[in-house]
């Protein structure tokens, strides 16, 4: 209970090893209340919500310490057992101890403390981080960075159960990619909150749902989600009307008996029907936020054009030859490991940074619209959402304004309150809203989902998808960069030039792309020449052919077989094959559901076999590299 209102009420689930469970909801909803109740932050008012005592539990802390420890020691710091039974060698040590001595040296063994640091490192990469930051310390990274090293902390716990809250908030789409991979191969019981639809696809095998005050589960992925819910809600509302048929002929019959002294034993008898009748009111996925772009007020033709263009920071060269030419109707999601350059790019687009060197033009009709990582933070704290507006538009009516921050969620009091309490989500709606209001030409959105929940981001979806000026866009929402990009150019090696696929194309050229490294390093760090090493790579591909063919036969088979469950559970959604005269078809359904499901557990056996041996293949090519 929170402000004297149930967030959930009347709500019974169980959850088991094995699941991985995305929990979604609008924001606000109470999903990060309910981990607080699991990890018994919170107070239970009714019933009971209990983990079993010996399951260990893992989640990201919500704060960093900004300590001078190297990060990989942060992060095995996570291990609380590790770091006690090595108090304990060290003590015993000092005692010399040889009994007890060797009993902990077999505890830690028994914990895999001998791999533990490979583990760790292998987690810290995936994460985004480069091999020499493993040893710069906790407090040389931004808060962002510090978030990741939390992640990394509670993925290298052992655990039965694992909390992740928006875990990709403070990721790039690389990072996001190999998390996915690490999470499908979690054997514990995963709860997933999250807002990224394909994210949540890619990982999870249920869904539960938070609906009005109650929890609802549902089998599958968030798509196979959505679509036994559109089916629920369909026949929910086939049975509304008829329930609201039948309690308007009760009362009919009410009316025009109930004071009759003949019929009134009956019509009190149909009176206590009604009472007792629930009308069923259909679910919807509320969302106030819906708005479109205007029409920008000129369309220059080209809005920006870049050749052999260098972007960097002082004498420090970031991106070099670059070719770009933005016209209006250009939409481009920029692809891209974290540091590659990408947010360099944009900020060089915005005019907040100057070109080093070659030819970049800026239209006198360019109107740009940019929003940062960092936009909320230029926010006035003490103002209001309406204020703002007044500020940015002092002869625009306070109708006028309302009219158009309500189509961004701000109603009523909601417009006059200041922005200091303001969730994440709402400031982020009335950066947006900013934005907008200024009728931009050229659209620059650097991660712009990050605390918008899956309504609002459909919302922003739908918009974007109408724009009529160009964009360019960084996210790791792959549902919102595919759904609003017409071509991809990825930022990698100091270069900036299209990428020939799809953003399934480059999940896998990121989950089977060599460690980068510069020619300086490969050579001053193993002593290889160029050659060699590009000879050594040629091989490494070939030798992992087989296994990338193995992964591909596991992964479509999943998918085959996922598409025939989502079949599958549609039509067990019909409530009419529950009757006696469908009980020969709902047997072979439910044996048809069965084999599928043993089906789907072979295939994702595969899967994970070639992506083990294939992590294996990578790390053993990164180990001969550097000898």
């Amino acid at each position: 209970m929170q402000g004297g209102e149930y967030l959930i009420k009347d709500a019974s689930l169980q959850f088991n090893s094995g699941q991985r469970i995305g929990i979604i909801g609008r924001n606000g909803c109470g999903k990060s209340t309910f981990f607080k109740a699991v990890l018994q932050q919170f107070p239970i008012e009714e019933g009971e919500l209990s983990v079993p005592p010996e399951w260990q539990v893992a989640h990201v802390a919500q704060e960093t310490p900004a300590v001078e420890k190297p990060a990989l020691q942060y992060v095995l710091d996570g291990e609380k057992q590790l770091r006690h039974l090595q108090a304990q060698l060290e003590t015993a040590n000092e005692a010399n101890d040889g009994i007890l001595i060797a009993e902990l040296h077999g505890k830690l063994q028994d914990i895999g403390a001998d791999t533990i640091e490979a583990r760790a490192g292998i987690i810290l990469s995936g994460l985004g981080f480069e091999q020499n930051q493993h040893h710069l310390p906790v407090s040389s990274f931004s808060g962002g960075w510090r978030m990741r090293l939390n992640l990394a902390q509670a993925l290298l716990k052992r655990s039965d159960l694992l909390l992740l809250d928006e875990p990709t908030n403070h990721l790039d789409l690389d990072a996001v990619i190999w998390l996915e991979s690490w999470l499908r191969g979690y054997e514990g019981c995963l709860m997933l909150i999250s807002h990224d639809r394909d994210f949540l696809d890619a990982v999870v095998n249920h869904i539960v749902s938070f609906e009005q005050t109650n929890l609802r589960a549902y089998t599958g992925n968030y798509s196979s989600f959505e679509k036994q819910r559109a089916e629920r809600l369909r026949l929910q509302e086939a049975t509304a009307r008829k329930q609201q048929e039948k309690a308007a002929h009760l009362q009919k019959f009410i009316d025009r008996f109930g004071a009759k002294a003949s019929k009134a034993k009956q019509a009190q008898s149909r009176k206590k029907q009604l009472d007792k009748l629930v009308q069923i009111i259909p679910e919807t996925q509320d969302s106030s936020f819906s708005f479109s772009f205007f029409t920008p007020e000129k369309l220059p033709n080209p809005l920006v054009l870049m050749e052999k263009t260098e972007a960097g920071y002082g004498d420090v060269s970031i991106l070099r030859n670059i070719q770009l030419n933005l016209v209006p109707g250009s939409r481009i999601g920029l692809l891209g490991r974290n540091g590659a350059g990408k947010s360099t790019l944009i900020k060089m687009l915005a005019g907040d940074l100057a070109p080093l060197s070659g030819e970049y033009a800026r239209s006198a009709g360019l109107k740009v619209g940019y929003f940062s990582q960092h936009q909320m933070d230029k926010l006035h704290p003490d103002m209001s959402a309406l204020q703002h507006f007044q500020v940015l538009d002092p002869k625009a009516t306070e109708q006028s304004l309302r009219n158009f921050i309500g189509s961004f969620g701000f109603h009523g009091d909601d417009a006059l309150s200041p922005v200091a309490p303001m969730s994440g989500g709402e400031k982020a709606r009335l950066s947006l809203a900013l934005i907008v209001y200024e009728k931009p030409n050229l659209l620059l959105l650097d991660e712009p989902t990050n605390h918008l929940d899956m309504q609002t981001r459909l919302g922003l979806t739908l918009a974007l998808q109408s724009f009529e000026g160009a964009m360019v866009i960084v996210s790791h929402d792959r549902f919102l960069i595919s759904a609003v990009s017409d071509e991809y150019y990825l930022v990698d090696n100091a270069q900036v030039g299209r990428f020939d696929g799809d953003i399934h194309d480059y999940e896998k050229w990121v989950l089977t792309k060599p460690v980068a490294t510069s020619d300086k390093q490969q050579e001053s760090s193993s002593g290889k020449s160029r050659k060699d090493i590009k000879r050594l790579e040629a091989q490494f591909r070939q030798e992992i052919q087989p296994i990338k063919k193995r992964l591909n036969k596991g992964e479509k088979q999943m998918e085959q077989c996922q598409q025939q469950l989502d079949e599958l559970q549609v039509s067990l959604a019909d409530t009419s094959l529950y009757e006696e005269q469908n009980k020969s078809r709902l047997k072979d359904l439910l044996a048809k559901q069965t084999q599928l499901t043993s089906e789907l557990q072979e295939a994702e056996e595969i899967w994970f076999e070639a992506q083990e041996a294939l992590e294996s293949a990578e790390n053993e090519f990164r180990q001969s590299i550097e000898s």
